[in-house]
């Protein structure tokens, strides 16, 4: 396999510590360039950005392997919720997965909140650990017709406060997006959402 690095001037330790800051801290890019400032490392805020972009998701990938490998999760019971985002003055839903341990298994960026999106969703998370004993939602109609269509709705659980763990798990993208300017599009959210969440396990 080539080194990803091998036409950069900075080190891999460099590029990993930047990509950290940005993506696991509610911190600018220009903040960012200051913190590495000050420990002798000069560089430009779009350096940043250009790290972050090509190297953000690359980094999340390897996490996500090792925690997949090490099964550092659980399938006895799932939590699953959304929320929605905006991006250009349009309604965007970002669907999430957490198991009983507030562990985050999968999180995915959607155009549309319907069933469609809700069974992508679930086939997407399930073909990555597999399926769990119980799936605690909201009352949303759509997870319901999603597993009534992979034929696991007996699995489902829906009652008030169930799923507290899903939603608090929320906070802290919700954190870090008020410190973004704003996410140019649902691509761009799906890759900075996905690498977040590694990141932010990987630092607990």
């Amino acid at each position: 396999m080539q080194n990803p690095f091998r036409y950069f001037n900075s080190s891999s330790e460099v590029i990993r510590l930047a990509v950290m800051l940005y993506i696991r801290y509610p911190l600018s890019l220009r903040q960012v360039e200051d913190l590495l400032f000050e420990r002798g490392i000069d560089i430009c805020h779009e350096t940043v950005r250009f790290w972050w972009n090509r190297f953000g998701p690359m980094f999340a990938a390897e996490i996500r392997k090792r925690r997949v490998h090490h099964r550092s999760y659980s399938n006895w019971r799932w939590h699953l919720d959304e929320v929605f985002v905006r991006i250009n003055g349009e309604t965007q839903y970002l669907w999430r997965a957490v198991d009983h341990e507030g562990e985050v298994l999968e999180v995915f960026a959607t155009k549309r909140r319907d069933r469609k999106a809700a069974l992508k969703f679930l086939k997407r998370t399930m073909k990555r650990y597999g399926r769990p004993g119980t799936i605690v939602t909201d009352r949303l109609r759509y997870y319901g017709a999603a597993m009534k269509f992979i034929r696991i709705v007996d699995r489902q659980e829906c009652a008030r406060w169930f799923n507290n763990q899903a939603e608090n798990s929320h906070q802290p993208f919700r954190r870090r997006e008020g410190a973004m300017a704003k996410f140019r599009n649902i691509k761009t959210l799906q890759k900075f959402a996905a690498a977040h969440a590694e990141w932010r396990q990987l630092a607990i």
